[in-house]
């Protein structure tokens, strides 16, 4: 089992930058392959970014590739989501999730662990 918890989001004008933070407990980290999902207010949780175990292969939504950045420090624990040219349509609680499997995973049921969530707000 693995807690996680998130950090790193705030208030930014359009077109800044915020790097969110996923701190993992436990000693199996690198053996879950981790992701990041947003859900904005009367919608579903979305995709953003996932990353595999080593941090070689990572894969993006569409809405947020060539912004956004997924990386994993195992030593750490931690993963992290590195976005820039954050737009209005951005704002949204952002997650981190974790599942032991063997390829990276896009949708939120495939993951067994979540982080309680970091509020990023983007300004127009």
């Amino acid at each position: 089992q693995v807690q996680l918890v998130e950090s790193g989001g705030g208030l930014v004008q359009a077109g800044g930058s915020l790097r969110l933070s996923c701190a993992a407990s436990g000693r199996t980290f690198s053996t879950y392959i981790m992701g990041w999902f947003r859900q904005a207010p009367g919608k579903e949780r979305e995709f953003v970014a996932t990353i595999n175990k080593s941090g070689s292969s990572t894969y993006y939504a569409d809405s947020v590739k060539g912004r956004f950045t997924i990386s994993r420090n195992n030593a750490k624990t931690t993963v992290y989501l590195q976005m820039n040219n954050l737009k209005p349509e951005d704002t949204a609680v952002y997650y981190c999730a974790a599942v032991s499997a063997l390829t990276v995973r896009s949708a939120p049921k495939q993951y067994d662990y979540w982080g309680q969530g970091t509020q990023v707000t983007v300004s127009s």
